[in-house]
């Protein structure tokens, strides 16, 4: 695809005899939110490493913003405006939220960690910080310490983490893990909002949230690509339900 932000083609991962990505393609044109299907194995987590620099592939090619990026290492792509969150949340529960935003936007500008004293007192680091708590709804909640809020929070506030560095496109691992009803449909919300402004590349197993969110989906099986179109196309594909979506009519 001539305009697409994000190109992959051919990738592949192995794992001594275990074949992790086989021969991924995938296009995801500036604006679009696209996600990544499959059952559990089929490779979506590898992927999206691949994509993010935490693995590095065995084969195949990936370019973002036209800049061949395979071999790029994680601060490379995330300076070139990759950002990624992650299935399990990682969060320093004894800072305020506002704090643990700054933080991340400290670290996306190469500064070190040890001096996260400064992040408190340095508004260029605030400013950004406060900008993405309000994409994400928790602006509200800047000042409570990271251990009082709720899961559903805490998922809102990695999204805000991830948003700190002004990216152009978000690499998303399964956002609406963990979440009860009421916190999945508040996430797919703030997605919905993100998706005018980010292209998103979003890797769920919530398939209510996949087809109310994506432009277009690709679906994995055993790491390779067994089907990529829209919503409808993949709802219609007989070797889709029968490898993942089952017979549910409400998928």
């Amino acid at each position: 695809m001539a305009d697409a932000l994000l190109e992959v083609d051919r990738l592949a991962k192995r794992f001594g005899g275990i074949v992790a990505t086989d021969d991924v393609d995938i296009a995801v044109p500036e604006g679009e939110l696209h996600a990544v299907i499959g059952p559990n194995g089929a490779g979506k987590t590898t992927l999206i490493s691949q994509l993010s620099g935490t693995l590095i592939a065995d084969a195949g090619r990936i370019r973002f913003a036209g800049a061949d990026i395979t071999r790029a290492p994680a601060w490379r792509r995330s300076h070139l405006g990759l950002a990624r969150s992650f299935q399990i949340t990682s969060l320093f529960l004894d800072l305020t939220v506002l704090d643990n935003v700054a933080l991340a936007v400290q670290a996306h500008a190469g500064h070190s960690f040890h001096f996260w004293r400064n992040a408190r007192r340095e508004e260029r680091l605030r400013q950004p910080a406060r900008a993405a708590l309000e994409q994400v709804g928790l602006a509200h909640r800047a000042d409570v310490r990271a251990s009082l809020i709720s899961h559903g929070e805490h998922r809102l506030l990695e999204l805000a983490m991830a948003l700190a560095g002004q990216p152009r496109m978000l690499l998303l691992d399964e956002p609406m893990a963990g979440l009860g009803p009421d916190e999945s449909a508040r996430m797919v919300e703030t997605l919905r909002g993100l998706k005018r402004r980010y292209t998103i590349l979003l890797v769920e197993h919530d398939m209510e949230a996949v087809f109310a969110l994506a432009d277009r989906i690709t679906v994995l099986v055993y790491g390779r690509v067994i089907a990529s179109g829209v919503p409808q196309v993949i709802r219609a594909n007989e070797e889709v339900r029968e490898a993942y979506l089952g017979e549910d009519d409400n998928v």
